[in-house]
């Protein structure tokens, strides 16, 4: 602003000024555009996650210690007692709702990646939303999709772990809650094709992510 007043007399020279000031301030209007703020909640920060992370990295932080602890249970699968424990902080990390405690953040995979769904959807059918947007928040709400989905059965099972009558029967859930943690993080290859992508029952965690990168680096915004 003060650089333009300083030319206030010279006409010329003073549009020229403002149409540089219009061509640099333009792609900060744009980043601010609704669609960007639905994006920003996602990746970035949203107001009721722990420390106002993004939706998505909290959703992975959470899933990170649902696989840790599934992992835990089953080395020893004769100790029911250590077994139920470790189910228990799996169930924590993914849906807190059902049980209380745990070394989550209290937040839940089931939480995250629902909202990931909810405000990807949103940025992508917002009147701002360019055609990168709009692609690429097909690809990350359908492998957050797949992520609620594995997360609330592997709370389920957690559940059921956590009730188990005998260590045998824990056992036996485990190795399937393990399989599930793991495909929330990275998904399945289910029609075995050699490779993982975000469709509907193959994406996890990690493929949000990477479609959420692509969206970003689209949109001329930090892709980390």
């Amino acid at each position: 602003m003060t650089t333009v007043r300083s030319f206030s007399g010279r006409s010329s020279m003073a549009l020229s000024l403002c149409a540089v000031v219009t061509v640099f301030a333009a792609p900060a209007v744009a980043q601010d555009s609704p669609a960007h703020a639905h994006m920003g909640h996602v990746a970035d920060g949203f107001g009721n996650t722990p420390d106002g992370a993004g939706l998505l990295p909290t959703a992975i932080a959470e899933a990170e210690v649902a696989r840790q602890h599934a992992e835990l249970a089953l080395r020893d699968t004769e100790d029911l007692g250590a077994m139920q424990r470790h189910a228990g902080h799996v169930l924590h990390a993914l849906d807190p709702s059902r049980i209380q405690g745990g070394p989550g953040a209290g937040y839940g995979v089931v939480e995250g990646a629902s909202g990931v769904v909810r405000h990807i959807e949103m940025a992508g059918e917002h009147e701002s939303a360019s055609e990168n947007i709009k692609t690429h928040a097909t690809h990350v709400a359908t492998a957050a999709g797949s992520v609620v989905a594995r997360a609330e059965e592997g709370a389920t099972l957690a559940e059921r772990i956590v009730n188990a009558g005998s260590a045998a029967q824990a056992a036996e859930l485990l190795e399937e809650l393990a399989t599930l943690t793991e495909r929330v993080l990275h998904g399945y290859d289910a029609d075995g094709d050699g490779r993982i992508g975000w469709q509907e029952g193959e994406g996890g965690l990690a493929q949000a992510e990477q479609h959420m990168t692509l969206m970003k680096r689209g949109e001329g915004m930090s892709g980390g």
